[in-house]
This record gives C-alpha cells, sequence and structure tokens, in this order.
C-alpha cells in the first residue's frame, strides 16, 4: 500500500458525498506496500480505508470486492466494502477506479510467537472453507504465464549466480502442476503485514488484491514462507508444526498436498522473490514508495533447496 495518487480532502470530499458516511474528519496516506495508493479515511461515521487501483482495472475488481464481501458475511475478519448510493462497491476517483471499505482494529506484528502462528494457521483454513461457496473464479495472475513473462526483465540486473538460479527454478516449475491439489479461492499474500493482530488473536486480513482461485497448499506455503521464518530464512520448527497443526484441525491435508510440501515451499519463495526483484529495479514513481529486498527470498528459496526434507505435520 503506497501513494501514487495524491488525493486532497477537498477532492476526497466530493467523492464521498455520494456515499452515507458522513463529514470528512481525517485523511492520511499509507507508506508501506507496493501496489496500490492508499489511505486513512476518518469520517463522523466510522474509520474507513480508500483504495486507488494503479494496476487493476475497473473489469477486474468486482472479484475483489465482492470476495471481501463475501467472507465478511461467513464471519471473516476482512475489509467489507462500503456501497455508495447507486449500490455499487466500486467508483472512479482522479480518473481511477476506487472503493472504500471498513477500517480493522489491531495492528500487524514483526515478531509472531507460535500462539500467533497457530492463530493463523486456524484462520487460513477458516478463510479457505468460507471460499468455498464463493462461485466467482480468478486464474492467479502471478502464476506460470507471469514468472515467463517477468524473468527476462529481471535477468539483466542480476549476477550470473542467481540468473542461473532463477532460470533453473522457473523452468523447473513449469513442469510442475498444482491442478491434482485441492482448489480454492487464496489470499496469495498473507504477510504479517496484510494481518492485523489483537494481542494473540486474529483482528483483520486486509489487502486482497492478489486473491485468487488456486491450490489451496500454495497460500499455506506463502504465508508460511513469511510467519515461521527465522532470522536465518530458516524454517523454525515449533512455529511451523503450531502453524500447520492449526490449519489441518479446521481442514484437513491430504497425501497429496504432504507430498507436494517441500516443492510448494520453493514455489512461493521464487514468487516473492521474482516480484521483488521486479519492484526493485523496475519501479514505478511514486510519493511514498517502499520496495522490499529481494534477497531476502533468494535466501529463504536457496534454504529450501538445500533443506530438501521440508517440516511438515
Amino acid at each position: 500500500m503506497s501513494v501514487y495518487t495524491t488525493v486532497t480532502e477537498s477532492e476526497l470530499t466530493a467523492w464521498l458525498a455520494d456515499y452515507s458516511l458522513g463529514q470528512l474528519l481525517e485523511l492520511q496516506g499509507i507508506a508501506s506496500g507496493i501496489e496500490n495508493t492508499n489511505y486513512f479515511v476518518t469520517t463522523r461515521n466510522g474509520r474507513f480505508v480508500l483504495t486507488l487501483f494503479e494496476k487493476l482495472n475497473a473489469d477486474e475488481l468486482p472479484f475483489y470486492l465482492n470476495l471481501m464481501a463475501h467472507l465478511a458475511r461467513h464471519g471473516i475478519p476482512c475489509p467489507a466494502p462500503v456501497a455508495n448510493r447507486h449500490n455499487q462497491f466500486l467508483g472512479i476517483l482522479k480518473d481511477k477506479p476506487a472503493c472504500i471499505v471498513s477500517r480493522l482494529n489491531g495492528k500487524s506484528t514483526t515478531t509472531p510467537s507460535r500462539t500467533h502462528c497457530a492463530a493463523m494457521g486456524e484462520m487460513l483454513a477458516q478463510m479457505h472453507i468460507a471460499g468455498m461457496s464463493f462461485s466467482q473464479v480468478m486464474p492467479n495472475p502471478r502464476g506460470a504465464a507471469w514468472r515467463s513473462r517477468t524473468m527476462p526483465k529481471v535477468l539483466p540486473f542480476l549476477a550470473a549466480e542467481q540468473a542461473a538460479l532463477l532460470s533453473s527454478e522457473i523452468a523447473l516449475h513449469a513442469q510442475q502442476s498444482k491442478s491434482a491439489l485441492p482448489q480454492g479461492l487464496i489470499h496469495a499474500d498473507l504477510f504479517r503485514d496484510n494481518v492485523l493482530m489483537n494481542d494473540d488473536s486474529i483482528g483483520g486480513l486486509i489487502d486482497f488484491y492478489f486473491a485468487c482461485t488456486d491450490a489451496l497448499l500454495y497460500d499455506v506455503a506463502i504465508t508460511v514462507n513469511d510467519w515461521c521464518i527465522n532470522s536465518d530464512c530458516l524454517l523454525d520448527a515449533d512455529r511451523t508444526q503450531a502453524f500447520l497443526r492449526a490449519y489441518h484441525a479446521v481442514r484437513p491435508f491430504d497425501e497429496s498436498e504432504r507430498a507436494a510440501w517441500p516443492m510448494m515451499l520453493r514455489l512461493a519463495a521464487l514468487r516473492f522473490w521474482l516480484s521483488r526483484l521486479f519492484d526493485l529495479h523496475l519501479p514505478r514513481d511514486g510519493e511514498l514508495i517502499h520496495a522490499h529486498d529481494p534477497g531476502h527470498f533468494e535466501r529463504i528459496l536457496k534454504n529450501h533447496i538445500a533443506t530438501r526434507q521440508a517440516l511438515w505435520l
């Protein structure tokens, strides 16, 4: 979440006239993340988050907004989109598609405990089950085609060893298929900064704009690669076990997922290494931009390759 498009209080006040949210009291840019423009908005009726979409177009966005509304109705603590007086979740602000959603309580943690990881595993499984009754489908926009398309753009910036690793991993995963694994709606970006904690419980899941239809285990791997990694970029056994056991208690893993787990961890690390390389070396202009270190996921990937036997239940 960054600020690429500047919105003034007067511009937002005019836009909010189409909503029943009361007088604007405060507007504050959110300086984290890399995909969309986001602001905290406070009105007389409550606290909200305004998003202007910098990449996604208006035709793609109903999937994400309808998904959040669906999950919120099914008890998952996620932002609930607010409809305007025309009963539409999506509007146009500064010539960009825009929406406003409820703001959740809590704050992200940088040092997740075993208890936090267990709570996250349980919540992820609950979200996957709630998503099973959502009828819309969205192929993963950061899948194999995206990897093949993006790799040539970043290779010129890499050392020979890095380029060889990236190329070999992308070729390897191009030969793999996740289609036989249990499929469903995944968040695909549930890093610690996209989860709000209230002490030891989950206060909210945010930033659903990478959500898609894919292997549920892939979502588990993405999340574990952030929540259960130590400072040496290796999985912490205790936190990983707590996460997986809590998830398994809600949505039991099957044998195909057990077999696929080591490779899924590698794929999840590869996806974020590649996207961070792209964002670092080919950034967009923005007022407040924070590019993440791609080397972090390069180290995680190398460790997953070297370890071979990934931690499981």
